[in-house]
């Protein structure tokens, strides 16, 4: 790989990594979210919640336009980055249905996953993590296609709420 195309490709990932974690902390001061309210949970229904502790919740992960990106779990009638519920015990599997598409999720510091650290996958690599944790959090998405350049990746953010499952 010749030099331009490895610079190309380290601005494209910082500039990604720099994008996600301006639009992760921004969300923390916003009064429009799900975590803001007092029992997140409360919000939970047939509608909204993905899986359960056996069955698992399929997530598609896909740029939107120019700027902006879109996480839609596979639940009738769901819209793109809307809050979801998951049981915790729950398997997420994140994918994108878009061909040559890579993403990356940032739930920030604590994960309530399985695996710590950002959820990297795409068309070609599907990421499956274990809800662990349960509580309220928000994440970051990005999601970036061929022909990208300068770090012009889409991005978004959502929530995601895990219950407790009823244990």
């Amino acid at each position: 790989m010749n030099f331009r195309k490895r610079f190309a490709i380290s601005c494209s990932l910082s500039c990604l990594a720099l994008v996600l974690s301006a639009s992760y902390a921004l969300a923390g001061g916003a009064d429009k979210y799900s975590c803001s309210e007092p029992n997140p949970a409360q919000m939970c229904n047939a509608s909204n919640t993905c899986g359960s502790g056996s069955a698992p919740c399929s997530i598609d992960v896909q740029r939107r336009g120019s700027t902006s990106a879109s996480s839609t779990p596979e639940i009738p009638g769901a819209k793109r980055n809307a809050p979801f519920c998951v049981a915790a015990g729950t398997t997420l599997t994140w994918h994108s249905s878009s061909k040559d598409t890579g993403f990356i999720l940032d739930f920030g510091p604590s994960s309530p996953f399985d695996k710590p650290g950002a959820i990297i996958g795409g068309s070609d690599r599907t990421v499956s993590v274990v809800a662990k944790k349960s509580g309220c959090f928000k994440y970051s998405t990005g999601a970036c296609t061929p022909g990208t350049i300068y770090g012009m990746c889409g991005s978004a953010e959502s929530e995601l709420i895990i219950t407790n499952g009823g244990k």
